[in-house]
């Protein structure tokens, strides 16, 4: 492990521009620290690390992935969810906890979403019994990383998407007043209105929804 993980780190800071990073610190509100390397590039170097033939045991990645989490730049968490990525299929029911981690952790919606829409979503489908509880205890958690997650899980459902439970999540948080819940109603919305406009202007019409909401909710159905 601390092979793999200063081999990234080589890797990544050969590549480093201050004047990049400087410019992604100032768009991600300077939250995190950034070693300035575009996504494309950091894509292109970091592929011998993601070979079949290189990767750890599970066990072994998601300790790689903790440790590369804790990393002040932002790249090492770019780079943890693309190494956990090789684990899906792996997914052991145990693991909603490693997950729940990676949420709850160095929260910002680059990391949220992906972790959401993919692995949590991945994860829900191969243990669907989970769902209930988890999605109750994240919307009561107060956490709106955890609630944005308890929302966006089914981003790619389409027409596997449990809507009763999708109206019970968003009734439950509509009335938060945060702008990553507003905004997160408002896509998981409008992605489902690529598979069932009409249910989801129903919704729209039904439920008073924020503006921020609606009007996400509602971009695919109104150019139609």
């Amino acid at each position: 492990m601390p092979g793999f993980v200063s081999g990234i780190e080589k890797t990544f800071k050969k590549q480093a521009n201050p004047d990049i990073a400087a410019e992604q610190k100032r768009y991600m509100k300077n939250l995190f620290d950034f070693l300035g390397i575009p996504n494309p590039l950091r894509k292109e170097i970091q592929k011998p690390f993601l070979d079949k033939k290189q990767l750890p045991g599970k066990e072994t990645a998601f300790e790689i992935i903790k440790e590369l989490w804790q990393k002040p730049e932002r790249e090492y968490q770019y780079f943890a969810l693309d190494l956990l990525e090789k684990y899906i299929k792996q997914f052991e029911e145990k693991d909603i906890d490693f997950l729940e981690y990676l949420v709850t952790h160095k929260s910002w919606w680059d990391t949220v979403d992906k972790l959401a829409a993919k692995f949590f979503g991945a994860y829900f489908k191969k243990f669907p019994e989970k769902i209930p509880g988890k999605t109750a205890s994240y919307i009561d958690s107060g956490n709106i990383w955890l609630q944005r997650t308890a929302l966006l899980f089914q981003l790619k459902y389409k027409e596997k998407t449990d809507r009763e439970l999708l109206e019970k999540t968003i009734n439950r948080l509509k009335d938060t007043g945060e702008f990553f819940i507003d905004k997160a109603i408002g896509w998981i919305l409008r992605e489902y209105s690529k598979t069932n406009p009409g249910w989801v202007a129903d919704l729209v019409e039904r439920v008073e929804l924020s503006k921020l909401s609606k009007k996400e909710a509602l971009k695919i159905i109104n150019k139609k």
